[in-house]
Parts: C-alpha cells; structure tokens; sequence
C-alpha cells in the first residue's frame, strides 16, 4: 500500500468556496478510485484560500483483478452453416482480446449467445491516477469559472501549482501550461517558497513548518476560538461568537492570529447589534461583551500572519473599524430625529413587487391582517395582551425602517433596527417586539418570533406575499424560489405550531387576498386559493416526512384536513404511534371499507348522506351493538377532540372496530328495504365522519 497526495494550489479563493471544494474533490476522488478499481482506506480533503489538498492515505499500488463474463452476437448469427466464426463472431473475440477458441456458448433468457471470459484490471495504480487527477480537478464546480492569459482550461481562480506524489513517486499530468511535480507554496509572506516535497509522507511537515500554513480548516477554526477565548478572558470578558462569520474567517486564512482591537467607549452608546453588524459585516470581526451581557470596547479579529510589530497592526485595523463606527453613529443620530410617519410616507414610493403596488401599500395589509389575526386569536383563544390595536399598529409600522439610513446602509439589520426605533419612541414593547422580529424565522434551523406581536406580524407579511405572487402566477418551480415562498409557508407553519395559535388556514389565505384591492390578478383567487392550500400541504408533508414520521401517516393526517395546523402535529404523532399498535393493519382496512361504502353509495350514486339515522330501524344484534357502541362513543369522542386527545381518540378507534367488524359481517347494508338501507348508510355515515377527522384511512395503503 501506498501513500498519495494532490495539491491544487490556486490565487486566493472566496471563503465561500473553500469548504465545498473540499468536500467535491473528496466525493470525486472517492468515487474515481472505486471506479477504477483501486483498493483505498479512506480520502481525506483540505482546502484554504489558495489550495485544495487531497490525502490518501493507504492506497494499493495495483488494480484489482476481476474475470467477467461478456456475451456477444447470438449463436445463429456468430456461425455459419458449416461451424465457422463469421465476421460477426471473430470481431467479438477481436474486441474482447480473447482468441477465438477461447469463446463458448452459453444460454440466456433470451437465447443462445456466443460469450468470453476475460480478465479486467490488474493495472498500475500509477497509471490510472494521471487520468483520474485531470477528471477530479475538473469536476470542481464554481458559480462562475474564469480564464486567465490565453489558455482554454477554467478554473474558480487562477491555477499556479500541481503536486502529485505516489510515496516519492511524481504521478505526471497537465492541466494546459502547469504540470505536475514535487513542488509547492507557502503563505505568501511567512514562507513563499517553493518547496520541494521529497515524499507524500513528508507533505503535511513541510506544510506546516516550511510553508507555515494551517492546511485542516477545522484546525484553524480551533485556534481562533480557543486563542480568542484567552484573549478575551484577560480582559474579564468573553467573544460573541457567530457560527457563520467563524467560518467564513477560518476560510479566509492560512495562518490564522486571533489579535484584541479597541474601540472608543462613546460608539458603545449605539445599539448592540448595529456595532455587532459593523464589526461583523464589514470587518470580519467578532464584538466582546462582559459578564452582564453588555459590550465592552473591544473586538476580535484575525490576521493572516505572524506581524513584526502587532501594535501597527492593530492600529491599522482600530482606524478602518473607527471609520465604519462614524458612520453607523451618524446613521443612527440621524434617524433618531427623524418622526417613523416621516418613514411611512417615503413607502408609498418604493415599489414592494410590480402590480401589487408599493411597500407603503403593503404595510397597510400587514396592518389589516394583524388586526384580523388578533380578532380571531381575542375571540378563539383569549390569550391576546395588550389590545387588538396595539398588533395593528405594530404591522403598519413594519416596514417604516426601509427608508431609514441605518437600513439603507445595513441592510441586514431591517426590522430590527425599525424595533429599536419604535422602542425608543415609546411605541410600547408589543409594538417594538412585533417590529423587531417580523422576518423570524429566517430559514428551518432559526428561531420563530419569541413574541405574540412577532409572531403575528410575521405571518401576516408573508401571507400577504405568498397571496400576491400566487395571484401573479408566481409559483416556486423546481429550485426556482426566487419570492422565497416555500420559506415563507413553512415560517407560517412553524409559527402556529410553536406557539399553539388556533389559526384558520384558510381564513387567513382568503384574508390576505381580499386584504389587495385593484390589482389585476393573473389566476383567479378561488383558484390560486387551492394552489396556496396545495403549497402549504406540500411543505408540511416535506416537513414531517423530513422529520422521520412514515409518508402514508403523513398523508393519511393531511388528507384528514390540515386547516388547523396548531393540532396537526399532535394529531399525527397520535396517529403515527397508532400506526404501531397491534390490529393497526385490520382498523384500516374495517375503516377504509366504511369509507368506501359511503364514497360508492352515497357520492357517487347522488345519494344524499346526513349521518342521522333512527335506531328503530335497526334489525339484528349487530345492528343493534354497532349503533349503541357508537352512540356511547360518540360524546367521549366530540370530548376528546375538543381538548386535543387525539391518543384518546385513537385509542376510541380500537373499541369501536369490534362492532364494526360484526356489522360488516353479518348485516347486508344495500338491502332491498330502501328505508333500512338509508339509515344503515347513514350510520356508517356517523361513523365516518368522526373517522375522517382524525385521518384519510384511504391513505394508509397496508
């Protein structure tokens, strides 16, 4: 067994790339080695700014040696009349590289077919790799590729480097001007290099001592945060640490040197998360906040080397930081005079998305949908603090902060910064809440709103949107979402099941469309209304079935109606652990025969069904037990249902089916009696429709 390494050294790659690139050429050279037959433990993949590196471990110095078995020309068509190979038979063995009396017949399904055996693999591993490099390197995918000087080969950046080595063997190859060798490069300013690499084993060494480069991306990211960690202790604080800035620093060295910066105590007058975006987005550095939480005047950030003189350094970085302050100070104390109405009136010029007019427009129906929202939840829920005007108001102002110069400069802090705002003018906590976090949930893994005034406002700003695009006909295809509308839906979702908001679906999809007036809709709204109510079941089947529950259960609970998702969830999960149980197999099938009673002989015949039925026209004691057993079920059940026990509910299911199975196997329900045959469909009619409540037993295929 040997060894192996690939390095593609690069000029310097956007941090986003790194990490995928590790992870494609990984996966390729992975696959590349199966495919070609070569026994490996394992493919490691590295990758800083300017290199992706590939490590083989243990790699066999030869491929592997299969026989198989080829078939050719059917037997009639390989030999004439006398026995002899025709042309057809003899180009076969020519093919195959086998010697003509070394075919045989052999007989298949379809007929008899003239075969060979013959041996495949069994090459040099070093001459297989050559090929197998040139298609890993150029299986890497970018968002765009470049060409540099007059070469036709693309890369993500230019390409200066190759290293291949095979123990101490060079494995030779071109990628157009660069062939491979034993050479690599170092950190730009603490080892340039080059460097000669005398053997795979010896790669890593020179990469860390020569070339001073952490080459283990999760390396780098270790000493950031333990170095920044210390640093941050000296000063009796500790860092505020943001998962995605941290990788996206440890991406963007190679010889990472976490260093302290100062800052003015007059800009910590600012709001938290205006200095946080400033460190952040622009800096690329970390705040430090003290034991109660509040931030002290320093930041961390990360250099790419070892400095001769670290106070210049740190000079240099406390100036661009300083000047970045400035602004954001000058933004705020700006909008800080400016009265929100001011803001409001500035919407009714920026367009929110063409016909549906502008965000001033919007924000009208975020207010008019808040307000219904909170009407419903007073009156279904009477959990709603503050009063009903109050949500209102906190959805009109929504989008005020848009125009504001904070925003404008830091787009990624709008709607927080229209909270802070509201807060400062005195516009009350359920106002400034329902403000500040009116874009949660930002995707699957973030937090929904901690808030009621949160909450509502979300779901009303994306509802409104969701209406509006469906009624333009902009409905997500594919991976195309560029309204992000299945975003949108799932945070609806997400909302009301978290916070346990008995919402109407579908009242709230029709709110949100009468909530637009004049615009020219390209689908009409009963329509687009069944394709919102399609999408939100989608995402939710998505959801579940992405959660682990069985597909059927997940449209076996859907097809039951999904209109309250607050209890969609319980009700699932109910059914999911019913799915379970003993004799879960046979209640579907006694239910879904009931089902399909009342489907072919009464919706389908035009035979109307009210589920009433007269006890006096029962016949038998099956009859009888069926209609008494579901009487005495009935009020246990519109009582279970009624405080959510849908354990309770199903549990009713496994009492009730004895019954049922009795009737099914003993009374004839299409009786000639027209009157009897009525009231037995009726009752199961009852039956039913308590049963479609809890679950589409047609969905459950067993």
């Amino acid at each position: 067994m040997a060894e192996f390494i690939l390095e593609i050294g690069t000029e310097e790659m956007p941090a986003r790339f790194v990490p995928k690139l590790a992870a494609e050429l990984e996966a390729a050279f992975a696959k590349g080695l199966e495919a070609s037959m070569v026994e490996f433990e394992g493919v490691k993949c590295y990758a800083t700014p300017r290199r992706i590196t590939a490590h083989v471990l243990s790699l066999a110095l030869a491929q592997k040696q299969e026989e198989e078995t080829v078939t050719g020309p059917p037997v009639r068509i390989a030999y004439d009349g006398d026995g002899n190979l025709t042309k057809a038979g003899a180009g076969f063995a020519k093919t195959q590289g086998v010697a003509e009396d070394a075919l045989f017949k052999m007989e298949t399904g379809k007929g008899e077919y003239l075969a060979a055996r013959k041996t495949v693999g069994g090459g040099k591993t070093a001459d297989v790799l050559p090929e197998l490099c040139i298609k890993c390197v150029e299986s890497l995918s970018f968002p765009k590729k470049m060409h540099w000087g007059d070469y036709n080969f693309t890369f993500g950046r230019p390409v200066r480097w190759v290293l291949a080595l095979l123990d101490a063997d060079v494995i030779e190859f071109t990628l157009e001007n660069l062939t491979s060798g034993r050479e690599t490069r170092g950190h730009r300013v603490m080892g340039p290099g080059p460097f000669s690499v005398n053997s795979a084993a010896e790669y890593f060494s020179v990469i860390e001592n020569d070339c001073k480069v952490v080459i283990d991306p999760e390396v780098r990211k270790q000493t950031i945060v333990s170095e920044g960690n210390r640093l941050a202790s000296e000063l009796g604080g500790e860092i505020v640490w943001d998962e995605g800035l941290l990788d996206e620093v440890a991406n963007l060295v190679e010889y990472p040197k976490p260093i302290i910066g100062d800052i003015d105590k007059l800009y910590l007058e600012l709001p938290r998360e205006v200095l946080l975006t400033s460190m952040q987005s622009h800096q690329k550095s970390f705040g430090v906040q003290g034991p109660d939480g509040k931030l002290l005047p320093h930041f961390l950030t990360t250099l790419n080397l070892e400095p001769k003189d670290v106070a210049l350094v740190k000079k240099g970085w406390e100036r661009v930081l300083k000047a970045r302050l400035e602004d954001a100070r000058f933004f705020w104390e700006a909008d800080c005079k400016v009265d929100m109405n001011v803001w409001l009136d500035k919407l009714e010029n920026v367009v929110f998305l063409g016909p549906l007019g502008s965000v001033g427009d919007k924000s009208r129906r975020i207010e008019t949908l808040c307000r219904k929202l909170a009407e419903a939840l007073s009156e279904s829920q009477s959990i709603l603090p503050g009063g009903i005007e109050r949500y209102a108001r906190a959805g009109r102002l929504a989008k005020a902060d848009l125009v504001s110069e904070m925003v404008i400069e830091f787009d990624s802090l709008q709607g927080k910064m229209g909270g802070i705002y509201a807060e400062r003018a005195g516009k009350g906590e359920i106002v400034s809440q329902g403000i500040y976090e009116q874009y949660l949930p930002a995707g699957p893994d973030t937090p929904v709103p901690s808030s009621l005034a949160g909450a509502l406002v979300s779901m009303a700003d994306k509802v409104d949107t969701m209406a509006g695009c469906f009624g333009l006909g902009k409905v997500p295809t594919g991976a195309n979402d560029p309204y992000a509308l299945r975003r949108c839906a799932l945070g609806i979702a997400r909302i009301i099941m978290e916070h346990g908001l008995d919402v109407d679906l579908e009242r709230l999809l029709v709110s949100a469309q009468e909530a637009y007036s004049g615009v020219k809709w390209k689908v009409e709204p009963s329509e687009a209304l069944k394709k919102l109510e399609d999408f939100f079941a989608q995402r939710l089947r998505s959801l579940f079935t992405g959660q682990g529950f069985d597909t059927r259960v997940v449209d076996a609970a859907l097809g039951a109606g999904f209109n309250d998702i607050r209890t969609l969830k319980a009700r699932l999960e109910a059914l999911s652990e019913f799915s379970k149980v003993d004799g879960f197999e046979q209640s579907v099938l006694t239910f879904k025969r009931a089902a399909n009673i009342i489907r072919k002989q009464g919706d389908e015949a035009g035979q109307e069904l009210t589920g009433s039925y007269d006890a006096d026209l029962f016949d038998g004691d099956h009859e009888q037990a069926f209609g008494s057993k579901l009487e005495e079920v009935a009020p246990r059940f519109d009582d279970l249902w009624e405080h959510d026990d849908f354990a309770g509910l199903f549990a009713l299911l496994g009492e009730l089916r004895p019954s049922v199975d009795g009737f099914f196997d003993n009374v004839m329900v299409m009786c000639d009696d027209a009157a009897v045959r009525l009231n037995r469909l009726n009752l199961l009619k009852a039956l039913v429709d308590r049963l479609g409540r809890l679950a589409d037993f047609n969905a459950l295929q067993v």
